[in-house]
């Protein structure tokens, strides 16, 4: 099995275990919430991070990966900031109809294009403008209903567009720039998202319920399901991590709305929520939507590998026959571009 297979089955594996476990956690989490009262999600969020990093602990001590320390600041400044848009969604929920929610999350996919397009001079061909054009408008007919503005909810709901957009990029930045895995920044990061939440997160919920979180009835049903919650979670962090860090913001966001789709599905055959042919026809339009970026995706990264192949056949053919390079005026320039090259990388490695 080639490099590239093994890459592609990684990333397959990475989406499945992402969608599994995050459908699996939205439904455990709507059991606990609507069914048993437990209305605090930012603390709870907030618990699964804890138990996350203290799962990676575990799993070092076990040596199924390696602990690698990098600069210790960029490690915090990614945490507080991954840990506070969590809490601004959960705020923009809380402020804003639900239809208005769903108009956020729809908005950060084009917030991540125009911020990748601007500072990391990345370019999206039409055919994926297209195909996520197509997603977002099935999305937004499947789930968008009400739209109720205000200035307060709407603010929130900007800032938590931003900081989602900008963490999520960093995911993938952070990986690639100090050469860690998806499990290496995803233990270091933990203990800072955590710590964030776990400060904000009661007198947030307590903000949105008028409920304390440490005065809550904790029954055993109460106490599974959170811990139920807890234990997927550990899964669904990971392989947010892994999914980023393989694919892109952009893949990641789109791959967040099948989720979507899914959940409204799930609900509707098993717990019975309603559903009506608009919510049908815009999980159709949006699995198009989907079907038309995979495809794209695919065959733009097939040829970019195959464009990567011919030039490193290229450079080798230059390097295995010096004669031919001086005969064609190239001696010179071959041997500057070859000797060049790591510094090169070294820098774009720096500056991204």
């Amino acid at each position: 099995m080639s490099e590239g297979q093994r890459y592609q089955l990684g990333t397959i594996g990475a989406l499945s275990l992402s969608v599994v476990s995050s459908v699996s956690i939205v439904i455990c989490n709507k059991a606990l919430i609507t069914t048993l009262g437990f209305t605090f999600a930012t603390t709870l969020t907030s618990w699964h991070l804890l138990v996350t990093f203290c799962s990676l602990h575990v799993a070092i001590w076990m040596k199924l990966f390696e602990h690698k320390p990098f600069d210790p600041r960029a490690v915090m400044g990614f945490g507080i900031l991954n840990g506070s848009s969590i809490g601004l969604l959960n705020l923009s929920l809380g402020f804003n109809s639900v239809g208005f929610y769903q108009m956020t999350k729809l908005a950060i996919i084009p917030c991540t294009v125009l911020l990748e397009t601007l500072f990391f001079r990345k370019k999206f061909s039409r055919n994926i403008q297209i195909a996520l054009g197509i997603l977002l408008l099935g999305v937004g007919i499947a789930t968008v209903t009400d739209l109720q503005l205000n200035f307060l909810g709407s603010v929130l709901s900007l800032l938590a567009i931003v900081t989602t957009c900008i963490a999520q990029i960093m995911t993938n930045t952070i990986q690639k720039k100090f050469k860690v895995s998806s499990t290496q920044l995803l233990y270091q990061s933990c203990p800072y998202q955590a710590l964030t939440l776990f400060i904000v997160g009661p007198f947030l919920d307590g903000l949105l319920t008028n409920q304390n979180v440490f005065a809550f009835k904790y029954t055993p049903n109460v106490l599974a399901f959170i811990v139920l919650s807890c234990l997927i979670s550990v899964s669904v962090n990971f392989s947010t991590f892994l999914v980023i860090g393989k694919t892109s913001p952009v893949t990641y966001q789109v791959l967040g709305h099948l989720k979507t789709c899914l959940v409204l599905a799930f609900g509707y055959v098993l717990l019975r929520d309603p559903f009506s042919w608009r919510n049908i026809l815009g999980i159709f339009i949006a699995v198009v939507g989907m079907v038309v970026y995979s495809y794209y995706c695919s065959v733009e990264s097939q040829q970019k590998f195959t464009e990567a192949a011919s030039q490193l056949s290229q450079v080798k053919e230059m390097e295995s026959d010096p004669l031919l390079n001086v005969e064609k005026g190239n001696g010179i320039l071959a041997d500057s571009v070859v000797a060049k090259a790591p510094g090169w990388n070294s820098n774009k490695d720096f500056l991204a």
